[in-house]
């Protein structure tokens, strides 16, 4: 599990180091990181004899890094050009650095194999600005940035005008927000350690070692109650299908038995004949943990069978239908067990129907928003997006990344919420619980779509594969 950081907490413990260290130390170890995946960069794109870096140098340290970086890129006979954004405010022992070892001033940036991206640091907020923006728009070279993409806020990931996408960055210290929250934006992150003392991160992100912790694997003495019975109340008559995605996503991610309440109980026994189908939430017996919401509408019907859920005593992802039906009726968290565990799943709209009228909106801090709205409920959110936040009622926070957009399809949050159940029913604590499903859900779509966009039933197809990859450690 990696920790991360918001970017006030890592300065500060980069300023006790600096007091102790001799000036200048910290910045060349940082640099020499930056020019050592620079050359990783160039051997991958052709080699490194020969080839050209165009350092876009901004004013403060991080510009600061960029020039020492050029002055050790230029002792492996890389040919360094720096463009100056600021000659009149730019790192004097940096440029002194680079100008002795052979590097040259100069405005092109076409020529270049590689641009490292030195323009603003971690104090910088808001998009690129003029002769910045210009001047990124006309590189077509692969960057590496120094610490954070330029444009992108380094706590939350927003960008909101033009910004640097990298190929690779470069970070020191410490992992921060943004490396996670825009991922797309920051390419392979790699870091430099410079010896930081840094207490509880500000969120964690999942390995795929924690997630095999996670996944319960049958033993010797398991049947298929202690293994983890789920249920799931989803679909109707207009949506059998999100019922059978959820259901088959339980099955999948081998919980020990599947129990299935609905009007879908016909089509569901049809593709899951392993699973026990019934038509109320009364019927279907007793469960470790429930699915519901896929599908469901927003009737009186489907209100009688969310309260019913609720009442059940047992850990429940609440999905979809479910959380509109929470956020228009909120008496409905009158019927839960209030030591029953709730994991929430929703997308931003839906989000936004149960957080606005507690007076929570979604910004651009996802992270903040998802945190508040799990204290308030005391639930643990698991907030969808290209970045999937998930906050505990204690403050526990993962962010899961994708590394795709192939998850982007209508039926897959299905698939998501009936991982969830699983791992709830398997009796496991609710944050790890999202937290692994939402990993093995980016991996299984990454499997079916091999490199194409790809529909939801071959996502869910690929769910055995991605749990066997995992438990397996491969």
């Amino acid at each position: 599990m990696r920790g991360v950081w918001a970017t006030g907490r890592v300065r500060e413990a980069e300023r006790l180091v600096l007091a102790r260290t001799a000036p200048g130390a910290l910045m060349r170890r940082a640099a020499y990181g930056v020019a050592q995946h620079t050359l990783r960069l160039l051997r991958r794109t052709g080699g490194v004899a020969g080839r050209h870096v165009v350092l876009l140098v901004g004013t403060g340290d991080n510009g600061g890094d960029a020039l020492w970086a050029g002055a050790f890129l230029r002792r492996r006979s890389v040919g360094v050009t720096a463009v100056l954004l600021d000659p009149s405010r730019v790192h004097a022992e940096g440029l002194a650095a680079l100008l002795r070892a052979g590097g040259r001033i100069g405005s092109a940036v076409e020529a270049a194999d590689v641009v490292v991206d030195g323009i603003v640091g971690l104090s910088a907020r808001g998009p690129l600005r003029a002769p910045a923006a210009e001047l990124v728009s006309r590189v077509r070279a692969p960057i590496v940035a120094v610490d954070l993409p330029s444009g992108v806020d380094p706590d939350t990931g927003a960008v909101d005008g033009p910004a640097v996408t990298a190929e690779v960055t470069v970070t020191f210290g410490a992992y921060k927000p943004a490396h996670f929250l825009a991922a797309e934006r920051c390419g392979d992150v790699r870091l430099v350690d410079l010896g930081l003392a840094l207490s509880d991160p500000d969120f964690s992100v999942l390995d795929p070692v924690d997630v095999a912790r996670t996944w319960r694997v049958p033993g010797p003495t398991d049947d298929k109650y202690t293994q983890g019975v789920v249920g799931v109340a989803a679909g109707s008559a207009t949506y059998p299908g999100a019922a059978v995605l959820a259901v088959g996503a339980a099955v999948a991610a081998t919980s020990g038995l599947t129990r299935y309440a609905g009007s879908a109980a016909d089509e569901v026994r049809a593709r899951w004949p392993e699973v026990v189908a019934t038509g109320t939430v009364g019927d279907a017996g007793r469960v470790q943990a429930w699915v519901v919401g896929p599908g469901l509408g927003t009737g009186s019907a489907s209100r009688a069978v969310l309260r019913d859920v609720l009442a059940d005593g047992v850990a429940t992802c609440v999905d979809a239908d479910g959380i509109t039906l929470l956020g228009a009726h909120p008496d409905l968290w009158d019927a839960r067990d209030p030591d029953a565990p709730v994991v929430l799943t929703p997308h931003d709209r839906e989000f936004a129907r149960i957080a606005e009228p507690l007076g929570i909106t979604l910004g651009t801090d996802r992270v903040q928003a998802a945190q508040a709205l799990a204290s308030r409920l005391n639930v643990t959110v698991l907030l969808k997006g290209h970045a999937t936040v998930i906050a505990g009622p204690d403050g526990r926070t993962l962010v899961n990344p994708a590394r795709s957009h192939w998850l982007a399809t209508a039926g897959t949050g299905d698939i998501l919420s009936g991982l969830v159940g699983a791992l709830l029913a398997s009796g496991a604590d609710p944050v790890a619980a999202a937290g692994a499903a939402a990993w093995l859900h980016v991996r299984a779509a990454e499997l079916a779509a091999r490199g194409a966009p790809v529909s939801a039933s071959p996502i869910l197809a690929a769910v055995p594969d991605a749990v066997r990859e995992v438990v397996s450690g491969g």
